[in-house]
């Protein structure tokens, strides 16, 4: 094994239909999303935050090179993916930041999804108009 290679951590994000493939290796703290740098594939700042939350959480925003591929759903939904994911990364690669990233939430899996379009009805829930006559 050379020198140069390092430890690779991996973990897997989920939230609403998007999922990520979040690699972290120790190197200066760059983030990659898809090929392209963070600042370039999200355009909103909160979702950047969002993402780096995580990161922020454990102190290692300097300590990880972040490399995800993600795909699915919306940019809110793939945000919150990545994060899940980098969470469940970090927690492989070092155990003590569980009681942390367990505590804000950010290795629990956000179950809510899209509920189903109904039969009968426009959309889940929204009926078409009632008439008495």
């Amino acid at each position: 094994m050379a020198k140069s290679e390092k430890i690779v951590y991996s973990g897997t994000g989920r939230r609403k239909s998007s999922i990520a493939r979040v690699r972290i290796v120790e190197g200066s703290g760059k983030i990659t999303i898809n090929g392209k740098d963070i600042d370039e594939f999200f355009g909103l700042e909160t979702l950047k935050v969002i993402v780096r939350q995580p990161l922020t959480v454990t102190n290692t925003t300097d300590k990880y090179d972040v490399i995800c591929s993600v795909q699915g759903g919306g940019f809110t939904g793939q945000a919150g993916a990545i994060r899940h994911g980098i969470a469940r990364a970090l927690n492989e690669a070092n155990s003590e930041f569980r009681p942390a990233l367990k505590t804000n939430g950010f290795l629990t899996r956000d179950p809510r999804m899209k509920e189903r379009k109904k039969y009968g009805l426009k959309k889940a829930r929204k009926a078409p108009q009632f008439s008495k006559r």
